[in-house]
């Protein structure tokens, strides 16, 4: 039983190993392509300087040709904040299903490569445009479900789904409602403030594809259902469609000693926190 286990959980780790690779060259590529981007306004921006009276002539042209580059710009840098996030979510998916020294060793070209290409970024022209647009995609939430820690203590984290009422730019914290407050809690909805680093935005309904795919043996956080808390859980078998519900196992969910296997869609599971206490 264990060995076939531990064949399973090496087969999907390469799956994943190659994915993790994938995105790295992505993100590279999308860096070259900014840089491109950057040449080309930059020529614009000399031809002005140097001769005026162009521009007198074919103001309506530079202009919306300088427009189109800035627009190419924007979206490269929000599909480079994209590779990262699912970059990341790779590895958080690696470090929680137990990756083998083996493993490890195959995927540290591409973790020096994730580094490098971050080192790069942080001081690349779009820097700092990278970060409004995290704010943005943030501030984009409103109105929105995500998961949210809402309460911690020394023993274990509480998340629950919530709405997003608010982003703030400045203090980089949301403020969020409690919709369905539980038994033990008042009858009234109750608001939080919380730090970024509290939410975790759900995979669009919609879009099944732009969605994380949790391999089978993966720890997830995930919607018990009928409830709007979220819990530990492991993926318990295969998915064939990246629109399928999930097969989970919910920790503490024990029924006539053993676990019982619980349906959940694939947008109410998200990955599991690092450090996650429960």
């Amino acid at each position: 039983m264990s060995s076939s286990v531990g064949g399973g959980s090496a087969g999907g780790g390469g799956a994943d190993i190659a994915s993790l690779l994938e995105k790295a060259k992505e993100l590279d590529q999308l860096k070259k392509d900014q840089d491109d981007i950057v040449v080309e306004i930059n020529k614009i921006h000399k031809k002005v300087l140097a001769s005026p009276e162009m521009v007198d002539k074919s103001v309506d042209a530079i202009l919306l040709k300088l427009r189109g580059l800035y627009a190419r710009a924007k979206e490269l840098s929000e599909n480079e904040i994209s590779a990262s996030n699912a970059l990341i979510g790779l590895l958080d998916g690696l470090l929680q299903s137990g990756a083998s020294t083996a493993q490890k060793k195959k995927i540290e070209v591409g973790e020096q490569k994730k580094k490098r290409i971050k080192s790069d970024t942080d001081s690349a022209r779009f820097s700092a445009a990278s970060m409004r647009n995290q704010l943005d995609q943030a501030a984009s939430l409103k109105g929105e479900q995500v998961a949210a820690r809402v309460k911690s203590d020394d023993e274990k984290d509480e998340w629950f789904v919530v709405k997003v009422i608010h982003f703030d730019k400045e203090t980089k914290e949301y403020e969020v409602l409690d919709e369905e407050p539980g038994d033990d809690e008042e009858s009234t909805q109750k608001k939080y403030k919380l730090p970024m680093s509290y939410i975790i935005p759900f995979p669009k309904k919609g879009d099944p594809s732009s969605a994380p795919d949790f391999g089978q043996g993966r720890q997830v956080l995930a919607v018990y259902p009928g409830t709007t808390a979220l819990y530990r859980a492991t993926v318990a078998s295969h998915r064939k469609r990246k629109s399928d519900d999930y097969i989970l196992e919910f920790d503490d969910d024990e029924e006539d000693g053993s676990l019982p296997q619980r349906a959940v869609p694939f947008y109410r599971v998200v990955a599991l926190p690092e450090g996650h206490r429960q």
